[in-house]
C-alpha cells in the first residue's frame, strides 16, 4: 500500500491545488500568483519558507527528527506560450499560456509530499523542497545555482522527478546516467548579392546557398559523428526574402543541437562552420555562425539512481520500473542542479489516456491518478535516504 491512497483527503486537496494551478499558468520567470499560492499552501501546513529565489522560486525546509542526510527534492513550476486546446472544467484562463508540460502536476506531488511528511515526520535528517522557476528554456536551475541554492541549504544530494506520456500510469524509467541532452542552439547568416530574379546570373544567390547548406549539414552527424555516440542536428528556421521576383541579399538559419558528450558538441561546431565556410567559398557568399550554449545534459549519480529504482519498484513491483531505456534528446535544466550537487533525475509514467498526449501539446493534461503515486514516491525516497 502507498502512503497516500486514492481518492484519500489529501489527495482530493492534490487535485484541488493542481488544477487551481493549471488554470493559473504563467511563464518563465513571471511565476507569481502561482509562487504565492503555493506559498500559500506552504505556510497553510505550516512550513517555513524562503521566497525569491531566481525571482519567484520557494524553498521549505523540513527537519526530521533526528540527525541523517540533508536531501533535496525539486519540482518546476512554469508553463509554456501555448494555446490550450482542452475543454475541462480546470482549462487554462490565461489565454495563450497553459502547463503543456506537467509542471502543475510536478508541483503538486511535491505539495503532497510535504503535507504527507509534515504529519509523518518518521524520518532523521532533513529535507529541502525546491518549487523552481522559468525551466522551460529559461534556465531557472541555473540561475537559483548561481545564487547560492546549495551553499544555503547544503545537500548530500538532489532529486528531480518528470511525468513521461507514453509511459504508462504506475510506471517508472530510471538511468543510471544520461537520462536528457545537452542543447545548444545555432544561428546562420548568409551574405550574397541580390538582384532581379530573371537575371540570377547577377547574383550570388542566398537561398540557393542555404539550401545546398541545410542538406550538407545533416550529413555530419550521418558521416562525421559515430553512431554509436548520440547527436541531433535539425535545422528548424529558415527566412529570406519577401518578394517573389527578388534575389535577396542575405539569408538567415537556425536550429538545435542535441547531444550528451561535450566532445561530441565540440565536433558537431567545428564541422558546422567548416561546412559553411566551403560552400559559401565554392559560391561566391561569405558567412557566419553564432552559437547560444543551451542547458548541459542531464546525468544521474549511478548509485544514486539505483536507490531511486529501489524506491519505485517498493511502490510498484520489478515489472513496472523500466532500467536504462534510451534516454531523451530533449533537455532539463535540473542538469544546473546535478553539475553543482550529485543526484538523480527519473520519469513517471503520464499514460496513454486523455493526459497521456505528449508533452508540450496543446490537448495536454497532467494524469490526476498520479499525484498520490508520485508523492508516495517522494516520500518513500526520503524514509529510504533519511532512515
Amino acid at each position: 500500500m502507498i502512503e497516500i491512497s486514492a481518492n484519500s483527503a489529501l489527495h482530493q486537496n492534490m487535485i484541488r491545488w493542481r488544477h487551481w494551478l493549471h488554470q493559473h499558468p504563467e511563464l518563465a520567470f513571471q511565476e507569481f500568483t502561482s509562487s504565492d499560492y503555493i506559498a500559500d499552501v506552504l505556510e497553510s501546513l505550516d512550513f517555513e519558507i524562503q521566497r525569491g529565489w531566481a525571482t519567484t522560486g520557494i524553498v521549505a525546509t523540513l527537519k526530521g527528527t533526528g540527525e541523517g542526510a540533508t536531501i533535496a527534492l525539486r519540482a518546476d513550476i512554469d508553463a509554456l506560450p501555448i494555446l490550450e486546446q482542452n475543454q475541462i472544467p480546470h482549462k487554462s484562463l490565461h489565454k495563450g499560456i497553459m502547463h503543456a508540460c506537467g509542471h502543475d502536476g510536478h508541483a503538486t506531488m511535491l505539495l503532497g509530499a510535504a503535507a504527507y511528511l509534515k504529519q509523518h515526520n518518521d524520518f532523521n535528517g532533513t529535507v529541502h523542497f525546491i518549487f523552481q522557476p522559468a525551466e522551460e528554456g529559461f534556465g531557472g536551475a541555473k540561475v537559483m545555482v548561481e545564487e547560492g541554492l546549495f551553499d544555503r541549504f547544503c545537500c548530500d544530494a538532489v532529486y528531480g522527478m518528470h511525468n513521461w506520456p507514453g509511459v504508462p500510469a504506475g510506471e517508472f524509467v530510471v538511468h543510471d546516467s544520461e537520462v536528457m541532452a545537452a542543447i545548444d542552439t545555432f544561428y546562420i547568416t548568409i551574405h550574397g548579392k541580390g538582384g532581379h530574379a530573371a537575371m540570377p546570373e547577377q547574383t550570388i544567390d542566398p537561398i540557393v546557398i542555404g539550401a545546398q547548406l541545410v542538406n550538407a549539414l545533416q550529413t555530419i552527424v550521418a558521416r562525421n559523428i559515430s553512431p554509436l555516440e548520440a547527436a541531433v542536428l535539425s535545422v528548424t528556421n529558415i527566412n529570406a526574402g519577401k518578394a517573389t521576383n527578388v534575389i535577396p541579399n542575405h539569408l538567415t538559419l537556425a536550429g538545435t543541437l542535441r547531444y550528451f558528450d561535450p566532445m561530441v558538441g565540440k565536433k558537431l561546431k567545428k564541422r558546422m562552420k567548416k561546412v559553411l565556410k566551403n560552400i559559401c567559398k565554392s559560391m561566391g557568399a561569405t558567412a557566419e555562425i553564432r552559437f547560444e550554449l543551451g542547458y548541459p545534459a542531464t546525468i544521474n549519480t549511478p548509485e544514486l539512481a539505483q536507490q531511486c529504482a529501489s524506491v519505485a519498484r517498493s511502490l510498484v513491483g520489478d515489472n513496472a520500473v523500466h532500467r536504462n531505456r534510451p534516454p531523451s534528446m530533449g533537455a532539463e535544466d535540473f542538469s544546473y542542479m546535478l553539475n553543482a550537487c550529485q543526484g538523480a533525475y527519473i520519469w513517471i509514467g503520464n499514460g496513454e489516456g486523455q493526459g497521456g498526449c505528449m508533452l508540450h501539446n496543446s490537448h495536454y493534461d497532467f494524469n490526476d491518478e498520479l499525484l498520490p503515486l508520485g508523492a508516495s514516491y517522494w516520500i518513500r525516497l526520503v524514509r529510504k535516504i533519511c532512515a
